[in-house]
Protein backbone atom coordinates (compact mmCIF):
# COMPACT_ATOMS: atom_id res chain seq x y z
CA UNK A 1 0.00 0.00 0.00
CA UNK A 2 1.34 3.22 -1.00
CA UNK A 3 1.99 6.55 1.05
CA UNK A 4 -0.13 8.88 0.84
CA UNK A 5 2.00 11.53 1.77
CA UNK A 6 4.55 10.85 -0.70
CA UNK A 7 4.73 13.03 -3.73
CA UNK A 8 5.67 12.08 -7.30
CA UNK A 9 8.12 14.35 -8.47
CA UNK A 10 7.13 14.14 -11.63
CA UNK A 11 4.57 12.91 -14.23
CA UNK A 12 4.52 8.96 -16.12
CA UNK A 13 3.27 10.53 -19.29
CA UNK A 14 5.90 11.92 -21.56
CA UNK A 15 4.93 14.56 -23.85
CA UNK A 16 6.71 16.01 -26.76
CA UNK A 17 7.72 19.30 -27.12
CA UNK A 18 8.84 21.67 -29.07
CA UNK A 19 12.58 22.36 -28.18
CA UNK A 20 12.06 26.42 -28.85
CA UNK A 21 9.45 26.49 -26.11
CA UNK A 22 12.21 24.88 -23.59
CA UNK A 23 14.53 27.38 -21.82
CA UNK A 24 17.99 26.35 -20.64
CA UNK A 25 19.34 27.16 -17.25
CA UNK A 26 22.90 27.39 -18.79
CA UNK A 27 24.67 27.42 -22.02
CA UNK A 28 26.72 24.39 -23.42
CA UNK A 29 30.27 26.01 -23.77
CA UNK A 30 31.71 25.24 -27.64
CA UNK A 31 34.71 23.93 -25.45
CA UNK A 32 32.65 21.17 -23.62
CA UNK A 33 31.23 20.27 -27.32
CA UNK A 34 34.69 18.94 -28.38
CA UNK A 35 34.87 16.80 -25.07
CA UNK A 36 34.94 12.95 -24.96
CA UNK A 37 31.09 13.11 -23.19
CA UNK A 38 29.82 15.15 -25.54
CA UNK A 39 30.73 13.39 -28.58
CA UNK A 40 29.54 9.92 -26.72
CA UNK A 41 26.66 11.27 -26.01
CA UNK A 42 26.21 12.69 -29.68
CA UNK A 43 27.14 9.64 -31.50
CA UNK A 44 24.58 7.49 -28.86
CA UNK A 45 21.69 9.95 -30.22
CA UNK A 46 22.42 9.37 -33.83
CA UNK A 47 22.56 5.50 -33.98
CA UNK A 48 20.82 5.15 -30.98
CA UNK A 49 18.12 8.13 -30.42
CA UNK A 50 17.03 9.73 -27.44
CA UNK A 51 16.51 7.13 -24.27
CA UNK A 52 15.63 9.75 -21.72
CA UNK A 53 13.51 12.34 -22.17
CA UNK A 54 14.46 15.40 -20.92
CA UNK A 55 12.91 16.65 -17.49
CA UNK A 56 11.32 20.31 -17.41
CA UNK A 57 8.72 22.44 -15.84
CA UNK A 58 6.06 24.09 -17.04
CA UNK A 59 5.93 28.13 -16.24
CA UNK A 60 3.38 29.18 -18.70
CA UNK A 61 1.71 28.91 -21.89
CA UNK A 62 4.39 27.18 -23.85
CA UNK A 63 6.73 28.22 -21.45
CA UNK A 64 8.81 24.85 -19.99
CA UNK A 65 12.04 25.92 -18.31
CA UNK A 66 14.74 22.64 -18.45
CA UNK A 67 15.44 21.27 -15.50
CA UNK A 68 17.66 17.59 -16.76
CA UNK A 69 18.90 17.32 -20.07
CA UNK A 70 20.99 20.42 -21.26
CA UNK A 71 23.22 18.52 -23.20
CA UNK A 72 21.23 16.25 -24.89
CA UNK A 73 18.91 19.05 -25.87
CA UNK A 74 22.03 21.25 -27.25
CA UNK A 75 22.96 17.95 -29.38
CA UNK A 76 19.64 17.66 -30.89
CA UNK A 77 19.59 22.21 -31.25
CA UNK A 78 22.88 21.00 -33.25
CA UNK A 79 21.52 18.60 -35.22
CA UNK A 80 18.26 20.95 -35.98
CA UNK A 81 15.66 18.62 -34.78
CA UNK A 82 12.47 20.22 -33.49
CA UNK A 83 10.50 18.29 -30.92
CA UNK A 84 11.87 16.23 -28.08
CA UNK A 85 9.94 13.70 -25.66
CA UNK A 86 9.45 15.51 -22.36
CA UNK A 87 8.49 14.78 -18.55
CA UNK A 88 7.08 17.21 -16.65
CA UNK A 89 8.20 18.13 -13.21
CA UNK A 90 6.39 19.02 -10.20
CA UNK A 91 9.08 21.51 -8.70
CA UNK A 92 10.97 23.80 -10.65
CA UNK A 93 14.03 22.90 -9.10
CA UNK A 94 17.05 21.01 -10.49
CA UNK A 95 18.64 19.50 -7.49
CA UNK A 96 17.77 16.26 -7.38
CA UNK A 97 17.93 14.99 -10.64
CA UNK A 98 21.36 16.53 -11.13
CA UNK A 99 22.78 15.63 -7.58
CA UNK A 100 21.00 11.99 -7.27
CA UNK A 101 21.35 11.04 -10.74
CA UNK A 102 22.67 7.07 -10.12
CA UNK A 103 25.51 6.16 -12.93
CA UNK A 104 25.78 2.51 -13.87
CA UNK A 105 28.99 1.51 -12.83
CA UNK A 106 31.55 -0.62 -15.39
CA UNK A 107 30.34 -3.86 -13.74
CA UNK A 108 27.16 -3.18 -14.60
CA UNK A 109 28.54 -1.72 -18.14
CA UNK A 110 29.81 -4.85 -18.76
CA UNK A 111 26.43 -6.71 -18.31
CA UNK A 112 24.64 -4.71 -20.31
CA UNK A 113 27.48 -4.98 -23.60
CA UNK A 114 26.94 -8.81 -22.55
CA UNK A 115 23.29 -8.51 -23.08
CA UNK A 116 23.35 -6.58 -26.09
CA UNK A 117 26.24 -8.69 -28.07
CA UNK A 118 23.76 -11.95 -26.73
CA UNK A 119 20.60 -10.07 -28.27
CA UNK A 120 22.11 -9.65 -31.59
CA UNK A 121 23.96 -6.14 -31.70
CA UNK A 122 27.07 -6.31 -32.60
CA UNK A 123 30.66 -4.84 -31.42
CA UNK A 124 31.24 -2.67 -34.65
CA UNK A 125 27.87 -0.79 -33.91
CA UNK A 126 27.79 -0.75 -30.26
CA UNK A 127 31.49 1.30 -30.87
CA UNK A 128 29.77 3.38 -32.69
CA UNK A 129 27.46 4.33 -30.85
CA UNK A 130 28.97 4.66 -27.62
CA UNK A 131 31.56 6.61 -29.88
CA UNK A 132 35.20 4.65 -29.08
CA UNK A 133 36.92 1.80 -30.53
CA UNK A 134 36.02 -2.03 -30.61
CA UNK A 135 39.04 -2.90 -28.89
CA UNK A 136 37.06 -0.52 -25.93
CA UNK A 137 34.09 -2.66 -26.30
CA UNK A 138 35.95 -5.91 -26.43
CA UNK A 139 37.88 -4.68 -23.09
CA UNK A 140 34.84 -4.24 -21.51
CA UNK A 141 33.10 -7.60 -22.86
CA UNK A 142 35.92 -9.69 -21.12
CA UNK A 143 36.47 -7.80 -18.03
CA UNK A 144 35.32 -10.17 -15.51
CA UNK A 145 36.80 -12.95 -16.80
CA UNK A 146 38.88 -14.62 -14.49
CA UNK A 147 37.22 -12.78 -11.28
CA UNK A 148 35.15 -15.07 -9.38
CA UNK A 149 31.71 -14.16 -7.89
CA UNK A 150 32.23 -13.36 -4.74
CA UNK A 151 34.58 -10.29 -5.76
CA UNK A 152 32.36 -9.20 -8.44
CA UNK A 153 29.54 -8.91 -6.05
CA UNK A 154 31.47 -6.62 -3.45
CA UNK A 155 32.67 -4.24 -6.12
CA UNK A 156 29.14 -4.55 -8.18
CA UNK A 157 28.44 -1.08 -7.35
CA UNK A 158 32.07 0.28 -7.50
CA UNK A 159 33.71 2.43 -10.09
CA UNK A 160 36.57 0.07 -10.61
CA UNK A 161 37.92 -0.07 -14.06
CA UNK A 162 38.82 -2.61 -16.50
CA UNK A 163 42.51 -2.13 -15.99
CA UNK A 164 42.12 -2.70 -12.07
CA UNK A 165 40.42 -6.05 -12.98
CA UNK A 166 43.11 -7.37 -15.22
CA UNK A 167 45.48 -6.72 -11.69
CA UNK A 168 43.14 -8.50 -9.79
CA UNK A 169 42.57 -11.79 -12.35
CA UNK A 170 46.66 -12.19 -11.52
CA UNK A 171 44.81 -13.08 -7.70
CA UNK A 172 43.60 -16.59 -6.90
CA UNK A 173 39.78 -16.26 -5.79
CA UNK A 174 40.11 -15.88 -2.27
CA UNK A 175 42.78 -13.17 -2.44
CA UNK A 176 40.05 -11.45 -4.84
CA UNK A 177 37.99 -11.52 -2.07
CA UNK A 178 40.00 -9.90 0.37
CA UNK A 179 41.52 -7.42 -1.86
CA UNK A 180 37.97 -6.89 -3.21
CA UNK A 181 36.47 -6.34 0.01
CA UNK A 182 40.19 -3.66 0.47
CA UNK A 183 39.30 -2.01 -1.80
CA UNK A 184 35.83 -1.53 -0.52
CA UNK A 185 36.65 -0.42 2.77
CA UNK A 186 39.15 2.77 2.31
CA UNK A 187 37.06 3.52 -0.56
CA UNK A 188 39.90 3.13 -3.39
CA UNK A 189 39.68 1.41 -6.84
CA UNK A 190 42.50 2.76 -8.76
CA UNK A 191 44.53 0.65 -10.64
CA UNK A 192 47.79 1.33 -8.48
CA UNK A 193 46.02 0.14 -5.19
CA UNK A 194 45.58 -2.84 -6.84
CA UNK A 195 48.38 -3.00 -8.08
CA UNK A 196 49.79 -2.39 -4.48
CA UNK A 197 47.45 -5.16 -3.11
CA UNK A 198 49.00 -7.41 -6.04
CA UNK A 199 52.89 -6.76 -4.55
CA UNK A 200 52.17 -7.66 -1.08
CA UNK A 201 50.31 -10.92 -1.87
CA UNK A 202 51.74 -14.06 -1.31
CA UNK A 203 52.98 -16.20 -3.95
CA UNK A 204 50.68 -19.12 -3.04
CA UNK A 205 47.30 -17.18 -3.29
CA UNK A 206 48.84 -15.81 -7.43
CA UNK A 207 47.62 -17.27 -10.05
CA UNK A 208 51.11 -17.34 -11.24
CA UNK A 209 54.47 -16.28 -10.30
CA UNK A 210 56.44 -14.15 -12.61
CA UNK A 211 60.22 -14.19 -12.86
CA UNK A 212 60.49 -10.51 -10.64
CA UNK A 213 58.54 -12.29 -7.77
CA UNK A 214 61.60 -14.77 -7.72
CA UNK A 215 64.44 -12.12 -7.51
CA UNK A 216 61.99 -10.47 -4.78
CA UNK A 217 61.72 -13.68 -2.25
CA UNK A 218 65.31 -12.78 -0.94
CA UNK A 219 62.68 -10.10 0.67
CA UNK A 220 60.09 -12.14 1.81
CA UNK A 221 60.33 -10.88 5.48
CA UNK A 222 60.07 -7.00 4.34
CA UNK A 223 57.25 -7.93 2.39
CA UNK A 224 55.02 -10.03 4.75
CA UNK A 225 55.35 -7.18 7.20
CA UNK A 226 54.41 -4.75 4.93
CA UNK A 227 51.06 -7.03 3.81
CA UNK A 228 50.46 -7.16 7.65
CA UNK A 229 50.58 -3.87 8.75
CA UNK A 230 48.37 -2.90 5.38
CA UNK A 231 46.04 -5.21 6.63
CA UNK A 232 45.99 -4.23 10.00
CA UNK A 233 45.64 -0.32 8.44
CA UNK A 234 42.88 -1.30 6.32
CA UNK A 235 40.88 -3.39 9.20
CA UNK A 236 41.25 -0.20 11.57
CA UNK A 237 40.07 2.15 8.74
CA UNK A 238 37.48 0.06 8.05
CA UNK A 239 36.52 -0.29 11.78
CA UNK A 240 36.50 3.95 12.04
CA UNK A 241 34.34 3.56 8.98
CA UNK A 242 31.26 1.60 10.88
CA UNK A 243 31.22 3.59 13.87
CA UNK A 244 31.55 7.48 12.07
CA UNK A 245 27.88 7.84 11.94
CA UNK A 246 27.68 7.15 15.87
CA UNK A 247 30.34 9.32 16.69
CA UNK A 248 29.47 12.39 14.80
CA UNK A 249 26.01 12.24 16.33
CA UNK A 250 27.81 11.94 19.61
CA UNK A 251 30.10 14.90 18.75
CA UNK A 252 27.17 16.85 17.74
CA UNK A 253 25.05 16.27 20.71
CA UNK A 254 28.10 16.65 23.03
CA UNK A 255 29.01 20.08 21.36
CA UNK A 256 24.95 21.29 21.75
CA UNK A 257 25.40 20.25 24.98
CA UNK A 258 28.50 22.34 26.04
CA UNK A 259 27.06 25.22 23.98
CA UNK A 260 24.26 25.60 26.35
CA UNK A 261 26.19 25.59 29.34
CA UNK A 262 28.54 27.75 28.39
CA UNK A 263 25.21 29.87 27.44
CA UNK A 264 24.88 30.27 31.14
CA UNK A 265 26.92 33.03 32.53
CA UNK A 266 27.03 31.09 36.04
CA UNK A 267 28.77 28.37 34.81
CA UNK A 268 30.82 30.51 32.77
CA UNK A 269 31.63 32.70 35.02
CA UNK A 270 32.73 30.04 37.66
CA UNK A 271 34.59 27.99 34.71
CA UNK A 272 36.79 31.39 34.48
CA UNK A 273 37.25 31.71 37.75
CA UNK A 274 38.43 28.26 38.95
CA UNK A 275 39.17 25.89 36.02
CA UNK A 276 40.20 28.48 33.11
CA UNK A 277 42.14 25.62 31.38
CA UNK A 278 38.77 23.61 30.90
CA UNK A 279 36.83 26.74 30.04
CA UNK A 280 39.42 27.45 26.72
CA UNK A 281 39.27 23.74 26.13
CA UNK A 282 35.68 23.73 25.69
CA UNK A 283 35.28 26.71 23.41
CA UNK A 284 38.25 25.52 21.47
CA UNK A 285 36.23 22.07 21.27
CA UNK A 286 33.07 23.96 20.59
CA UNK A 287 34.70 26.30 17.61
CA UNK A 288 36.73 23.63 15.65
CA UNK A 289 33.71 21.40 15.79
CA UNK A 290 31.48 24.57 14.25
CA UNK A 291 34.24 25.44 11.52
CA UNK A 292 34.50 21.36 10.33
CA UNK A 293 30.26 21.30 9.95
CA UNK A 294 30.69 24.26 7.99
CA UNK A 295 33.04 22.98 5.96
CA UNK A 296 31.10 19.86 5.14
CA UNK A 297 27.73 21.66 4.54
CA UNK A 298 29.94 23.79 1.98
CA UNK A 299 31.50 21.24 0.46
Amino acid sequence: MSNPRIKAAFHQQVIVLPIQSIMMQREIQPSFRKSAVYLQISASLEHVGLIEPVVVFPRGRNEYLLLDGHVRLDILKQTEKTEVPAIFATDDEAYTYNKRVNHAPPIAQHFMILKALKNGVSEERLATALNVDVGHIRKKRDMLEGICPEAIDILRNSPVTADAFAVLRKMKPIRQIEAAEHMLASSTYSVLFAKALLEVTRPELLVEIWASRKLAAKSVGGRVMFEQETDFLLRDLKAVEDSYGTDILILTVSRRYIERLLGNSRVERHLSKHHSDILNTLRSLVSDVNVEETKALAS
